[in-house]
């Protein structure tokens, strides 16, 4: 499969590092040669300077036989017109990054006319993402799957729980909890558990289940961390606009702080239910005026990942529960969750998840499972993918139980119509089901990649 990509930026580079890593033949275009030859160094990946909104450029790079071709520059317009050209030079399909709010609000009329198979939008996914965090406070991070009716959670386990030196098998048969453990971090180890692991302090269980029966666990055996209902935002980009516009529905009193006055401005006419604070986030003084001790969750969200993290810390010594972060930079953000803050955001994963979901469909398109949705987690250790059952094939309607599965792999959820199912020996997968698969083989593109 031959992807092109256009911007070497940070979503760029980080998918053609896992798109070459998993033999795609890439190319990348970018008008920076520096960058380019930083890239060739380290990637085994062919790479064509020069402004990939030019034709020329594009044939340079042959575009006209590109199974895909993704724009993700800085500039909307440029990603747009990339794709559209690519299209016409005869790729197949083109995706991409619209991140400006009025662009994307539009996107279903121009997509059409674009020719694109696909747009993302970073900063909504994001924004997405830290909603869904913020709903459920006892979580660190909360992926959706079947059209955010299954739910896959990463839930650390702190000193006092009542879950520690207990088994996986006690638990669920002594709590009658209908989630499954699906993956478990604790420091630099990471397992696919099996029912006799034993929970520790320090754990962090990734966990799947419905979204109701999400509740109910957290209900019945979290840590009760107060319900979020006052937001302190730090930063007022794209990311802030659309997280608090989807905040504000949920009857949360917001506040941004943001330091550009014509931007606070704008803010204010696009959210009249937002309060907007024209300063400085990194003044401390400023942050106690507003309430950081009394705010139940505290987002920081700036352009500059040390300021973020800086303002984590500070958010966190004066004793606000829920702290998310903004760290685009992957070493940071390990670094970060040493220190304590667990909730960390990138948009260039979230990005780089939309898209790898999309390049794995389409490679596995004449295969008996289609890919729906693609995440990684503990640091791209692990994948979680949603398959979609096309038609019988030769493990449908065989009991699990039967079913050998390869070491580092397990079936965590079915969902079957309105059902979801937390599956045992004796269930079964069948056409038309969605089947979420954790693993940790990079490679897997079809549910006969885990079977032995």
């Amino acid at each position: 499969m031959n992807i092109v990509i256009i911007g070497d930026g940070k979503v760029g580079y980080k998918l053609a590092r896992q798109l070459s890593a998993e033999d795609y033949d890439v190319t990348m275009i970018d008008n920076n040669e520096k960058k380019l030859r930083f890239a060739i160094d380290r990637l085994d990946i062919s790479c064509v300077p020069g402004d990939g909104a030019d034709a020329e450029v594009q044939k340079m790079a042959d575009v006209p036989h590109a199974d895909l071709v993704i724009a993700c520059t800085s500039a909307d317009e440029c990603n747009m017109l990339s794709c559209l050209i690519a299209k016409k030079l005869g790729a197949k399909h083109t995706i991409a990054r619209v991140r400006n709010p009025v662009y994307f609000n539009q996107i279903g009329l121009l997509k059409e006319d674009l020719h694109l198979s696909m747009a993302v939008n970073p900063e909504l996914s994001m924004a997405d993402e830290i909603r869904r965090i913020l709903l459920f406070p006892d979580a660190s991070k909360i992926e959706t799957f079947v059209k955010g009716r299954v739910e896959l959670l990463e839930y650390p386990v702190t000193a006092g729980s009542r879950f520690i030196g207990l088994t996986l098998a006690k638990m669920y048969s002594e709590f009658q909890i209908k989630v499954l453990v699906c993956a478990v971090e604790h420091g630099d180890e990471v397992i696919i558990p099996d029912g006799d692991y034993e929970i520790r302090e320090g754990d962090r269980l990734h966990l799947t289940a419905s979204h109701r029966e999400i509740e109910s666990f957290f209900k019945l055996y979290g840590k009760h961390k107060e319900k979020i209902r006052k937001v302190i935002i730090c930063g007022g980009g794209r990311v802030a606009y659309y997280l608090a516009k989807k905040l504000s529905n949920l009857r949360m009193q917001i506040k941004i702080i943001e330091k550009d006055e014509e931007r606070c401005e704008q803010l204010c006419e696009m959210l009249p239910k937002v309060t907007i604070i024209c300063g400085d986030a990194t003044d401390h003084d400023l942050l106690i005026e507003e309430g950081v001790e009394e705010a139940n969750a505290f987002i920081a969200l700036t352009g500059m990942d040390e300021e973020n993290i800086i303002l984590a810390l500070f958010a966190k010594s004066q004793g606000t529960e829920k702290i998310v972060a903004k760290v685009n930079e992957d070493r940071r953000a390990r670094m970060v969750e040493e220190f304590g803050i667990d909730s960390i955001v990138s948009a260039k994963t979230v990005t780089a998840d939309s898209i790898l979901s999309y390049v794995r469909a389409r490679k596995n398109s004449q295969r008996s499972a289609n890919i729906e949705t693609m995440y990684q987690l503990v640091d791209e250790k692990v994948e979680a993918l949603e398959f979609i059952i096309k038609n019988e094939t030769e493990y449908t309607g065989i009991p699990l139980k039967e079913l050998q599965l390869r070491s580092n792999n397990l079936i965590a959820c079915i969902a079957r119509r309105r059902q979801i199912i937390i599956p045992s020996g004796n269930d079964c997968i069948e056409p038309g089901d969605s089947v979420i698969v954790v693993t940790m083989d990079r490679r897997v593109e079809d549910i006969t990649d885990i079977l032995m």
